[in-house]
């Protein structure tokens, strides 16, 4: 059985080990960020939020790029997890083919020994 092209995107985002260490920490991230929001002040609650555009960096402002062009100056709320979200899921990708690559590259370096 053949593995189609969405499959193997799946994979490559969600079923290597770096993705999902790299998901895991998107993950623990925001799950902070909403902890210390609930429990800071309102000025503190803001700052919270600082960290997961961080952890999802390279691609987060090209996301969130989009978006300002889409809505302006009135981005909804929900779209600021929404481009966490899909930042991380997009990095997770990139990090599962580089994994493979870097595999593939040293399965091939072996062979040729």
């Amino acid at each position: 059985m053949e593995s189609g092209p969405a499959r193997t995107l799946v994979r490559l985002m969600l079923t290597n080990r770096l993705s999902v260490a790299y998901l895991g920490l998107v993950a623990v991230v925001i799950a902070k960020a909403t902890a210390d929001s609930v429990h800071a002040d309102d000025h503190g609650a803001d700052y919270a939020w600082l960290w997961p555009p961080l952890v999802t960096f390279p691609v987060f402002p090209l996301v969130s790029a989009l978006g300002r062009t889409a809505w302006r100056a009135d981005t909804p709320d929900w779209f600021f997890i929404t481009t966490v979200v899909v930042s991380a899921l997009l990095q997770s990708l990139a990090l599962g083919a580089l994994r493979q690559a870097v595999l593939a590259r040293h399965r091939r370096s072996l062979r040729s020994c």
